[in-house]
């Protein structure tokens, strides 16, 4: 189940207004990979307290997990596949500190698991779920270098495990095993490129979209079932972003449907169906639409022409989600009668003959040819999209 990442309340750094480690999707509200259990920061005013969602049951239900003191609001929360909740906390402007919370009974356990230090300027924030369920990382951003840190997981409380030149945001898992991250990287002034980090060769980086050598190239969503990407660039239209889509290891190009541009609207993607082998076009993704009146819901798939929109239940936790691999959307809710609700949206029908995509072809085609590698599980190497041969072609079947 591919769900949301994130929020974070850095500032913003640069020209384009993101956020160090801004994931595609800013909402209190964390799910992990499989699905099981969610976190947020529930209460009010001063009173918070981190609050435990378990999703996989016959009906959904929440554990408070409140200590002595409250939470601050910038604490961040990220929950594991075994239930505990991972909670990050900035303590005297540069200190953060990483604790697991669990329900001990009536009481709250917590186990400290030490601290990051984020001097000067640096930022800290945590990536989204890993999909091994077990570790969870972190990313500190510096002014010319990104640090990521494994901060759950490992033997011996918080080590760095990655050095990356430049400025990072975003943070997207391509893999199932928690060993391929896309983030995208500034480079002093130039553009943003998404590239590739393997965890388990040093943190070894590699080109993953370089649609046009000025254009802005962001990745938002990865589903590593059917290798479906979720992208954001302005290389259609320099200076103003378009969502468009690709595929992991394809030789075709970046496409930019017309249908997901609203004029008066900003639309994210914050989920895509997973369990989609090999059949990208019929991945059914789930889109947060914002405008002026609120806040709503959109379903679209690559073969489609139209995206879909729907009214998001009372009380919807604004850009958070997942799909069931058979197709069902699930929008977590909480008001004053259900503080705990998950509403259940189909997929879309699959269109019929004739629907493929209206959209704009665009640069070099998406991110990742295959190579073969000795260890397993089999893993995706990135190329720059610049070395894939420009086509009209149609999206493969």
């Amino acid at each position: 189940m591919t769900a949301c990442a994130i929020e974070t309340t850095a500032e913003d750094d640069d020209r384009d207004g993101e956020r160090p480690g801004r994931g595609a999707w800013p909402t209190g509200f964390t799910i992990t990979a499989n699905g099981a259990y969610a976190a947020r920061l529930a209460g009010d005013g001063d009173a918070l307290y981190v609050e435990r969602w378990t999703l996989d049951g016959p009906e959904p239900y929440a554990v408070p997990l409140p200590l002595d003191q409250p939470e601050e609001p910038g604490t961040q929360l990220l929950p594991l596949a075994d239930g505990r909740v991972l909670v990050a906390r900035r303590v005297d402007g540069r200190r953060n500190t990483f604790s697991l919370l669990y329900p001990t009974g009536p009481a709250t356990g917590e186990l400290r698991l030490g601290a990051v230090e984020a001097p000067g300027s640096e930022h800290l924030v945590l990536l989204p779920p890993s999909p091994d369920g077990i570790c969870a990382y972190a990313m500190c951003v510096g002014p010319d270098t990104t640090t990521l840190w494994l901060v759950a997981g490992g033997a011996f409380g918080p080590e760095q495990v990655a050095e990356v030149k430049g400025r990072c945001t975003g943070g997207v898992w391509l893999d199932r095993t928690g060993r391929m991250l896309a983030l995208d990287r500034r480079l002093d002034d130039g553009p943003v490129k998404a590239v590739a980090v393997d965890l388990e060769r040093g943190g070894e980086v590699t080109p993953l979209l370089q649609i046009t050598e000025d254009s802005n190239d962001r990745l938002l969503l990865a589903d590593p079932d059917s290798g479906l990407l979720l992208i954001r660039s302005d290389a259609p239209s320099p200076g103003h972003d378009r969502l468009g889509w690709g595929v992991l290891g394809s030789l075709l190009p970046v496409r930019f449907p017309e249908c997901l541009r609203l004029d008066d609207a900003a639309v994210t993607p914050f989920a895509v169906q997973p369990g989609q082998v090999l059949m990208p076009e019929t991945c059914a993704v789930a889109l947060r639409i914002d405008a002026a009146g609120g806040s709503w819901v959109g379903t679209w798939q690559p073969m489609a022409r139209r995206m879909g929109q729907l009214a998001a239940p009372v009380g919807w936790l604004a850009g958070a989600g997942l799909w069931t691999a058979g197709g069902v959307l699930r929008l977590p809710y909480a008001t004053a009668g259900a503080p705990c609700g998950l509403a259940d949206v189909e997929a879309p029908p699959e269109p019929g003959p004739g629907s493929e995509p209206v959209a704009t072809a665009v640069g070099a085609a998406v991110a990742v040819a295959a190579e073969s590698v000795v260890e397993e599980p089999r893993v995706c190497r990135p190329v720059p999209l610049q070395q894939a041969p420009l086509t009209d072609g149609k999206p493969a079947g």
